[in-house]
């Protein structure tokens, strides 16, 4: 039986810890352990306009209580293809919450 002998500890050294990091990446990505994903959700609410809505007011009482008013009028405008002149009773719109 042949025996090996190490001729270069550090060179030895990196192999091993380079096949080692190989292995834990390629089986982490297997596994689906580096997969990104956003920790906010955003769920979205249909509501249908009534005679006197406007859409801050739409904005201020169905969306986001942590976020800008104005921030949530202009996805509800992005969202629905809207603009508050185009705003009719009886529309049905999506709000982000």
């Amino acid at each position: 039986m042949k025996k090996y002998r190490i001729k270069n500890a550090k060179r030895f050294t990196s192999f091993v810890t380079l096949v080692i990091l190989t292995f834990v990446f390629v089986a982490g990505s297997a596994m689906g352990l580096f997969n990104a994903s956003s920790k906010d959700v955003t769920t979205y609410t249909t509501v249908q306009v009534q005679a006197g809505d406007t859409l801050w007011n739409l904005a201020r009482t169905y969306g986001a209580a942590n976020k800008d008013v104005r921030e949530t009028v202009y996805e509800i405008c992005k969202l629905n293809d809207i603009s508050a002149d185009t705003l009719m009773p009886g529309q049905f719109i999506t709000i982000p919450n």
